[in-house]
């Protein structure tokens, strides 16, 4: 009986830690560029001698959908979009990693941030010098008119941005995406940007309802399969004392 208690707790904690990630993606609903998370769960024997037959239930929450979310225009020259697959390169708390938020924001030296961190481009972070207007191509290149009456459109840099399938994809610690062998993904030349737009989360409220709904009648379910393994091993008990 104490089998089938391993598999009926497992699957119990598997189904609360799968609602802790669709509440996590419905927290996230309205956070621009946000991907959402996946909830992956495979079998796992229960290592030690006698356990063959017992199996847990492992979930893993690190993978992430690549749908694209809505593109709302905002006017504003530093908000950017890309369409379709790609990233826009930060500097992360541990190293280079990947976002789809474009709210930048420029420090008081000129570096262009997003959510504190600094934007990457093919030279490393991008800072801007004093300018009256700044233009983001479609290619991502980043151009400025300097300040001087007689001053012309100068490119500054290049938008670091790159490409890469959902599956190479994990999300670190900070909620930044990462590549999943830890390496710093190469520059993709036919990722394109959307300048004066955000792209809205990708998260879609009905299918994490319809998820959490499925996960809390899992859990119900591996309930009461765990009081029927009790009610069991209590009668076994009374047949063996009886």
């Amino acid at each position: 009986m104490d089998a089938l208690i391993y598999t009926a707790m497992s699957g119990a904690e598997r189904a609360m830690r799968g609602q802790q990630v669709h509440a996590n993606n419905l927290a996230n609903l309205d956070t621009n560029g946000f991907r959402a998370n996946l909830e992956l769960a495979q079998a796992a024997s229960l290592p030690g001698y006698g356990y063959d037959d017992r199996h847990m239930s492992q979930i893993q929450a690190n993978a992430v959908t690549d749908r694209q979310g809505a593109l709302h225009q905002t006017g504003r020259e530093l908000d950017i979009a890309i369409s379709g697959n790609g990233y826009f390169a930060v500097q992360g708390p541990s190293g280079e990693a990947y976002t789809r938020a474009g709210a930048v924001t420029l420090d008081a030296d000129g570096s262009m941030t997003v959510n504190g961190m600094q934007l990457l481009g093919e030279g490393g972070p991008i800072t801007l010098p004093p300018h009256r207007k700044m233009e983001i191509g479609q290619d991502g290149t980043v151009s400025v008119l300097g300040a001087g009456a007689d001053a012309q459109m100068q490119v500054i840099d290049k938008l670091k941005l790159v490409r890469a399938e959902a599956s190479e994809l994990t999300k670190n610690e900070a909620g930044l995406v990462v590549a999943r062998n830890g390496q710093d993904l190469a520059a993709d030349p036919t990722v394109q940007v959307k300048a004066g737009h955000l792209e809205g989360s990708n998260v879609s409220a009905v299918e994490e309802m319809v998820a959490t709904m499925s996960l809390n009648r899992t859990f119900e379910v591996q309930m009461k399969l765990f009081k029927a393994a009790d009610d069991m091993t209590s009668t076994g008990n009374k047949l063996i004392t009886g």
